[in-house]
């Protein structure tokens, strides 16, 4: 039977709630959440739920206001531009209409797909990313089939409120190091290589994946992670395969997407990885930063002195030479120092010539990077300009 409940005794401490509209709270049967299908993102709350799916309640009414993590049972109404749902196990589950499913709501940036937004209720909205996350689609990109449609059901409950992924996550956000204190707190750690782009697709994770083959074939111990974007096992998994000793990335911080994350919190995410992976065992970091520099999140961090107090060195993945050029503008104008310059562009010996005739720095193949040699040649004890041999070293200088 549904009961009807004050919202602050429903979810205490949350301030995203109706103050004056109804909310009320339903039992959930275990068989319901066993049966409906957990995303990669909610992979902590299927482990918690394949050890008891009891004492859970669905939040619903018309006085709900859900924010970014908050778990939604939700129903599949249509099928659209993702007929799959990515599984805690990182295998991709076909969807049918009628699917129930458990899904952190979030917010999305991606230039390439979906501009999209935690909605302000439990109103229908759609699946904005494979690997399990329920928003409002407000624009898309024109290569774009129309989104999945979903129709939230309830937030997921138990006695302690509303379960957001925070909540379930076995990471906890500390508190951003600041001023002073960020040279003596990362005094003491491996280097820490940074890898970013002039925007999405542009063959970030496939670079930073190739580091890790590299530097691991030199007998290198190698943690990975990724600091900012979408929540999905494809990149985790892809510096699982290249043989990365330890990964991690945001969503080990309760976090299903970074995108309008308040840049406190932003930065705890970062400085925490970096913590998290150091270990008397680990020999180099390496950090996957999502999207381009001018997404608002990205060119925040990339503005803040504490990236330079983390960050040893950066390779640069552009699609052409002009987005080579311009990009490292960008950075050296932020007074951060770019190694070298890989990606995409590098599949075209065309479009590497150009780029080596427009920058100082080498434009080195992304398969090359698997070579102990190449790899080796961009960790922080290496002095003064890098030189590779002809065949990595496209610049030709």
């Amino acid at each position: 039977m549904a009961q009807t409940l004050n919202p602050l005794d429903v979810a205490a401490g949350r301030s995203g709630m109706a103050p004056d509209a109804p909310v009320r709270l339903e039992p959930v049967p275990p068989r319901r959440l066993y049966r409906a299908k957990k995303a990669y993102t909610t992979r902590f709350l299927a482990e918690r739920l394949n050890h008891s799916a009891e004492g859970f309640f669905l939040q619903v009414g018309t006085g709900v206001v859900p924010e970014s993590g908050d778990v939604v049972l939700a129903r599949v109404v249509r099928i659209g531009q993702h007929p799959k749902l990515e599984s805690p196990a990182s295998r991709r589950q076909a969807l049918f209409i009628g699917d129930e499913i458990l899904v952190p709501y979030g917010n999305r940036y991606a230039a390439d797909q979906f501009l999209a937004k935690v909605p302000a209720g439990l109103d229908p909205c759609h699946l904005i990313a494979a690997g399990g996350v329920a928003g409002l689609v407000v624009a898309q990109h024109a290569s774009m089939g129309q989104p999945t449609q979903i129709v939230p059901v309830g937030l997921l409950a138990d006695g302690a409120g509303v379960l957001n992924l925070s909540r379930l996550a076995p990471h906890r956000l500390g508190q951003a190091v600041a001023g002073a204190d960020r040279e003596a707190a990362f005094l003491h750690r491996p280097p820490v290589i940074a890898v970013l782009g002039t925007s999405m697709n542009s063959g970030k994770s496939t670079v930073l994946s190739c580091l890790v083959k590299g530097l691991s074939a030199a007998g290198m111990t190698v943690a990975a992670a990724k600091a900012t974007g979408t929540g999905s096992g494809n990149d985790p998994g892809m510096y699982v395969d290249a043989g990365a000793a330890r990964v991690l990335d945001f969503t080990d911080f309760g976090i299903p997407t970074t995108f309008e994350l308040d840049y406190g919190s932003l930065q705890a995410v970062f400085t925490g990885l970096v913590a998290a992976l150091t270990d008397a065992d680990t020999n180099v970091v390496l950090v996957e930063i999502a999207d381009g520099v001018y997404q608002g999140e990205t060119s925040r961090l990339l503005a803040d002195p504490l990236f330079r107090a983390v960050v040893d060195r950066v390779v640069f993945t552009a699609a052409d030479a002009l987005g080579a050029t311009a990009g490292l503008q960008v950075l050296r104008a932020a007074d951060i120092q770019v190694t070298a310059v890989s990606g995409v562009l590098t599949s075209s010996p065309l479009a590497v010539r150009e780029a080596a005739e427009a920058i100082d720095i080498p434009v080195l193949e992304t398969v090359a990077l698997c070579e102990p040699s190449v790899a080796m040649a961009l960790l922080p004890q290496e002095q003064g300009r890098l030189h590779f041999d002809d065949d990595h070293n496209k610049t030709g200088r």
